[in-house]
């Protein structure tokens, strides 16, 4: 997810967003996701911000949620204590620790023909944004260095000033989203995956707060992530639909199963630990077409389709949309629920913003998927250009 949602004093901060516009100084191609929270209640409790007409942000009053003794958040799919995780207190590896000798070898039956497949977007300049994020690249000098010896060496170098891991075909890490389960200002009270808290994180043992972790988080960083090559499904909803599927349309457990049937496969194709993708034409259809209609919200899978897909024990969900699931949420006292089942809950990963067409148009709904992250010690998140084989 390509920008955090805030609360509380962040919001009166940032209410006035200004767009991002077109290199050519054309219409709006961006704004922040805050702009997609149109509800009186939220599950992080205290403030947020509503759109009202031409992206104006508002600051809305809102209801705190009932949170559970146990340590979730009643009436959310946050209910219930969610750690420690399957894989043991402390783990900090999340559902890559399936990354094991068979699944690799699994994914590797799948090579039939040794195609392989790019799924990541080019960085570039012009591609959409969320907020006031940054894409710039810079080359130092023409050439940059040199010339050095009889043969009269030159080169060039870059600098590259970005979000790294919230811009374009991104991987979110384990502690880009958790949930806030007591007061606000608790910082022991805003949990991660397995039960990690924001003090953790930032190694705070402050009330009031600090900047200790503001050089890189102290636990959960992408140092921890494994790297990826598993089994690889597609979920083809456009083809399905045969049409690209809309802004706030949520996709179903019935529709990913009703792909599976069109696609000649069964549930068993979803093997423990295995990658899932779906494809709902959002990116192909405006990715540096249409940026601002782009960021205006997203089809994408539900809570019981996400819910289904941890159930069967897969490590990374991926689509060719900025947040995998439907902006906005069917139901307006949500927000972003599915990174919370997969993220924070169990521990699976999410790829956002992959180009799945060619997949598609090739029949290639099964296959062998590869992705290794930045190992950025203390970042939530890595850049990447993921690959799929066939």
């Amino acid at each position: 997810m390509t920008d955090e949602i805030r609360t509380d004093d962040a919001v009166e901060r940032e209410v006035d967003i200004e767009s991002r516009r077109e290199p050519d100084g054309g219409g709006v191609t961006s704004q922040s996701r805050r702009s997609f929270i149109k509800t009186a209640t939220l599950a992080t409790g205290g403030a947020a911000v509503a759109t009202v007409g031409g992206g104006v942000m508002h600051e809305l009053d809102l209801v705190k949620p009932a949170h559970a003794a146990e340590g979730g958040i009643e009436g959310t799919p946050m209910a219930g204590k969610w750690w420690p995780s399957r894989w043991g207190e402390g783990d900090q590896t999340g559902a890559t620790n399936h990354m094991t000798p068979a699944v690799a070898l699994d994914a590797a039956s799948l090579i039939k023909t040794g195609k392989v497949y790019s799924l990541g977007r080019v960085y570039e300049y012009g591609m959409p944004l969320f907020g006031q994020r940054v894409f710039a690249l810079r080359i130092p000098g023409a050439p940059t260095g040199g010339a050095y010896g009889k043969n009269q060496v030159i080169w060039h170098d870059e600098i590259l000033t970005t979000e790294i891991g919230q811009v374009g075909t991104q991987f979110d890490g384990l502690a880009h989203i958790g949930a806030r389960v007591g007061e606000a200002g608790d910082l022991s009270q805003e949990m991660f995956y397995n039960g990690f808290t924001t003090r953790d994180l930032h190694n705070n043992d402050s009330e009031a707060g600090s900047t200790a972790g503001a050089y890189g988080l102290q636990k959960l960083g992408m140092e921890h992530v494994k790297p990826f090559f598993c089994r690889g499904v597609l979920f083809d909803v456009m083809g399905l639909k045969g049409r690209m599927l809309d802004k706030g349309e949520e996709i179903t457990v019935a529709d990913l199963k009703a792909c599976l049937d069109r696609q000649g496969m069964t549930e068993d194709d979803i093997t423990e630990g295995c990658a899932a993708l779906w494809r709902t034409g959002w990116g192909e259809n405006l990715w540096m077409k249409d940026n601002a209609r782009f960021n205006s919200g997203e089809p994408g899978i539900g809570v019981g389709a996400g819910e289904w897909l941890a159930a069967k024990g897969i490590s990374v969900g991926a689509a060719d949309c900025w947040a995998i699931e439907c902006v906005p949420n069917p139901d307006p006292n949500l927000a972003f629920p599915v990174h919370q089942i997969f993220l924070t809950k169990n521990g699976i990963h999410i790829l956002e913003n992959v180009r799945l067409d060619h997949l598609a148009a090739d029949g290639v709904y099964k296959f062998a998927f590869i992705f290794s992250t930045l190992p950025i010690k203390g970042a939530t998140g890595s850049p990447g250009n993921p690959i799929a084989v066939v």
